[in-house]
């Protein structure tokens, strides 16, 4: 399971490049989406075969929570993106490219969840890194080519910190020799604290750039908004989620080792940073792909607050996580459909959307209030939960901030939501309709969102438990 996991899209580029026919592209890009929603659903129901979905370096059993957010976002931007690429006026060989790219992206972050060693895991997330740039810096045009170097260039100097963080780790273990997570686990109580604070200090500033963690989120809203759409809902929706992974399993460690209120005070404070960043940029924003960018940032915050809670928090951060990576995946597609409408991301232009095209309007709105966490959004419950427990341990100041930020966000937001979708439509002559591709995708992404804010199933609890006790809940 693993190894066809990992091997498909490696062979599946290999074909590509010998062959280089046009309809391979979409054909290994949705290929490889369900046969990883597949692998993710057997792995989420128990079966045995236990053998089959772990080995020494890799492992399907912990952490499925993660590949399963993974595989449905995937599986959405796959089917959205044949669709969106359709009529893309690019050479088949940069569409090629692209398909590689897309496809080496996916196996990098699907690594990275897997990874059961640090070493291995810290690859991965270098590996995305290489693969989403040329992705970003697609269209070519003079402020992609510029979010491209951006990118690479501050997730190069975090990835730099996080593996000194990884040399510093390894010195606060002594006699271990090993970055297996279980037995950094099993040994944490006998490391050195001092050590193994600065370690995280380095790990989290590092890791915390790919997570899009202010103040080292500078990358962030360029990458997002210059990026083709099907993109910057994997950027938003699947890679955040991976770097988050890798941060909470570190902080693990130290709650194991008995230094977590440290831990705790880092993540506090650059989760509260960043919704305020969100909410000082997003109460002025003209660009509404980097409006979306900026809420990245926010729900990224919202889960470092919720992981430096711990317990419930934690929970609530993998609900969070969840409903975030559903709802902004959808986000980020109808974003597409608003492009490809009015030609321009400026919010001032786009006018009346719902006289323009009524399903892509609705959408546009649903979006919002799944992201704004109005129930029945799975993300109200996430954010009740968080706001619950500060109140429960006394964080009354905190809890009022977290509240008067959250309100400045949706506030400005809503502004230009409500501005983009109702009013006059702008003179705009719509050449044809979108595909089902271009809508569909969104509905059972929003849908998903909305029904698991009203009833959870059994087995969704389980799997959020499983995830919940993995990283030390």
């Amino acid at each position: 399971m693993i190894n066809l996991l990992l091997i498909y899209p490696i062979l599946a580029c290999l074909i590509l490049f010998i062959f280089k026919k046009k309809f391979l592209n979409n054909f290994f890009i949705i290929s490889y989406a369900v046969l990883h929603f597949i692998i993710s659903i057997l792995a989420s129901l128990n079966f045995d075969f236990l053998p089959l979905l772990q080995n020494k370096f890799f492992s399907i059993n912990t952490n499925k929570i993660f590949l399963i957010v993974l595989s449905i976002v995937y599986l959405a931007v796959s089917i959205y993106n044949a669709g969106y690429m359709k009529d893309d006026n690019s050479t088949e060989r940069r569409i090629r490219h692209y398909s590689y790219m897309l496809l080496i992206f996916i196996f990098s972050m699907t690594g990275a969840i897997l990874s059961t060693n640090l070493g291995l895991n810290w690859v991965f997330i270098e590996a995305t890194t290489l693969a989403s740039a040329y992705l970003i810096y697609f269209h070519k045009t003079k402020n992609s080519i510029e979010a491209a170097w951006k990118y690479v260039f501050i997730c190069s100097i975090g990835i730099a910190l996080a593996f000194v963080g990884i040399i510093l780790l390894t010195v606060s273990t002594g006699n271990l020799n090993s970055l297996f997570y279980d037995e950094l686990y099993a040994n944490a109580q006998v490391f050195n604290q001092f050590w193994l604070k600065l370690a995280f200090v380095f790990i989290m500033f590092g890791i915390g750039t790919k997570m899009g963690l202010a103040p080292v989120h500078f990358w962030l809203p360029d990458a997002h908004a210059e990026s083709p759409s099907p993109i910057s809902a994997l950027l938003s929706a699947a890679l955040l989620n991976s770097a988050f992974l890798m941060i909470l399993k570190v902080f693990y460690i130290t709650s194991l080792a008995g230094c977590d209120s440290y831990a705790k005070m880092m993540l506090l404070l650059m989760g509260f940073i960043s919704i305020f960043v969100a909410a000082v940029f997003v109460y002025h924003i003209n660009n509404y792909k980097r409006m979306l960018a900026y809420s990245s940032i926010e729900n990224m915050g919202i889960l470092a607050i919720g992981a430096a809670l711990g317990n419930i928090g934690i929970l609530a951060s993998i609900i969070h996580l969840i409903g975030h990576s559903l709802v902004k995946a959808a986000f980020f597609m109808t974003s597409g459909n608003i492009l490809k409408l009015y030609d321009s991301k400026k919010i001032k232009s786009v006018s009346g959307l719902i006289q323009t095209d009524k399903k892509t309007g609705w959408l546009w709105i649903l979006s919002f209030v799944g992201i704004a966490a109005f129930p029945p959004s799975v993300l109200f419950m996430s954010e009740f939960l968080i706001i619950r427990t500060m109140i429960y341990e006394q964080k009354y100041i905190l809890t009022a901030l977290f509240l008067i930020l959250l309100t400045i966000i949706i506030y400005g937001i809503g502004k230009a939501i409500i501005s983009m979708s109702f009013g006059k439509a702008n003179d705009i002559q719509i050449k044809k309709q979108f595909s089902w591709t271009m809508y569909l995708p969104q509905i059972i992404l929003l849908v998903t969102a909305f029904i698991i804010g009203i009833y959870m199933p059994q087995d969704i609890i389980n799997l959020i438990s499983e995830s919940f006790i993995e990283i030390g809940g």
